[in-house]
């Protein structure tokens, strides 16, 4: 009898979209990277899927169309009196000039431009300048061009970081990829760049709750205290429900966190609010630590999801300790909360999905970034992989010794 595997078959048909919607521009091993899987494996995967019979899509087609119709007019139905839907006009109050935008001409350049007919003296003298320091001006005319290009070097390196992690990341996490890359350079001087040459980093505009507890819900103590540390992979994780607009309709999401290492271990993506979703991305957690999870601590909200029967039997199968925080506080469910701003932020940040495959798709990219590259500042500016690899290498010398 085959072993079943260890992925679900909602993540093995994630990863071929993630495969297919890189149009060859990505190998397969760079891929299964991100997806941290062998790259037969997600070979097999899409050899199998494309052996498979094709599935008429005039009926997602027309799901589709219908699902962008409802969205338009939702939007125009938003739009004010008089004025097209996002007609890209300036906000009211903004500016449309900022200091610095004007001409401005060096004193040393113009003395430079006008030496020939008037003579350094007399325009120094004319200016209330000092020749001194033109002539030093002069002098250093080459290590200044020398730190230019330094400088102009240095922005294109971080334009390309910048693109390669889509926008997404800050001064911070910037700094980080170059000392990665073994750049000795300093963290302001990076902010300075990017802010002299409007380069940003996604924020988020507003907050919306989305956590509805249930009031009803049989207690269950708090193990974790707001402590979100962890000794050990495997000894605390977090998890919660987040949803995501896709045109007239909703995209449930559910993860599992490990609190340790930051790393997202399970997740579950579906059209419903019912115990299945954060059954599955519970088991699709339990499945990526080899099936063994005895003795971890599961914290989350009190929502209906987490307090049902259903979800109650598959932690006591696997020996996983349920903790809860108290009714109507986020804080206590702060790491959980934290990860659905990066991933709205970095994902959803001026757009809106118009399909469930579209909306499925850019959501499992950024987790599987998130987990291979994507660098936390909890982690020492590691990506969560990375750091228990590093994890498991500290374990396994301190066993040696």
């Amino acid at each position: 009898m085959a072993r079943p595997s260890k992925y679900s078959a909602e993540f093995r048909s994630d990863a071929i979209a993630l495969w297919r919607a890189s149009a060859g521009r990505r190998t397969f091993r760079d891929v299964a990277a991100d997806l941290n899987v062998n790259p037969e494996t997600l070979r097999t995967w899409v050899r199998d899927a494309d052996d498979r019979p094709a599935v008429s899509s005039a009926s997602q087609d027309t799901e589709a169309e219908l699902v962008r119709l409802r969205a338009e007019n939702a939007r125009l139905a938003r739009a004010e009196k008089g004025m097209a839907a996002r007609a890209g006009d300036p906000a009211t109050g903004s500016r449309l000039f900022c200091p610095g935008d004007e001409v401005k001409t060096a004193a040393w350049d113009f003395v430079s431009a006008h030496a020939g007919m008037f003579g350094i003296k007399r325009i120094c003298r004319v200016l209330a300048v000092s020749r001194s320091g033109y002539y030093r001006w002069i002098a250093g005319a080459q290590a200044r061009e020398e730190r230019q290009a330094a400088e102009d070097a240095l922005v294109e390196e971080i334009r390309a970081i910048h693109g390669e992690h889509r926008g997404n990341y800050g001064a911070l996490r910037v700094h980080a990829e170059l000392r990665g890359f073994g750049h000795t350079v300093n963290r302001k001087r990076v902010a300075r760049l990017m802010r002299k040459h409007g380069i940003i980093g996604c924020h988020l505009r507003k907050k919306k709750r989305t956590t509805v507890p249930d009031r009803l819900a049989p207690p269950v103590a708090d193990l974790v205290q707001r402590d979100f540390t962890a000794g050990a992979l495997d000894e605390k994780w977090c998890g919660d429900i987040t949803y995501v607009q896709v045109g007239a309709a909703w995209l449930y999401l559910a993860c599992v966190i490990d609190i340790r290492s930051r790393r997202v271990l399970g997740w579950s993506m579906a059209p419903h609010m019912r115990a299945e979703l954060v059954i599955d991305a519970l088991q699709a957690a339990v499945a990526a630590r080899g099936g063994q999870a005895a003795g971890v601590i599961f914290h989350a909200d009190r929502r209906s999801q987490y307090t049902s029967a259903a979800f109650a039997q598959v932690c006591d199968r696997y020996g996983i300790r349920r903790s809860m925080g108290r009714v109507g506080s986020s804080y206590d469910n702060a790491l959980a909360e934290s990860f659905w701003q990066g991933l709205k932020r970095e994902t959803m940040h001026g757009k809106l999905f118009s399909t469930m495959p579209q909306a499925r798709l850019e959501i499992f990219r950024w987790l599987t970034y998130y987990n291979a590259r994507r660098r936390h500042s909890a982690l020492d500016y590691l990506s969560p992989i990375e750091f228990e690899q590093q994890h498991h290498k500290t374990v396994k010398l301190q066993l040696a010794a």
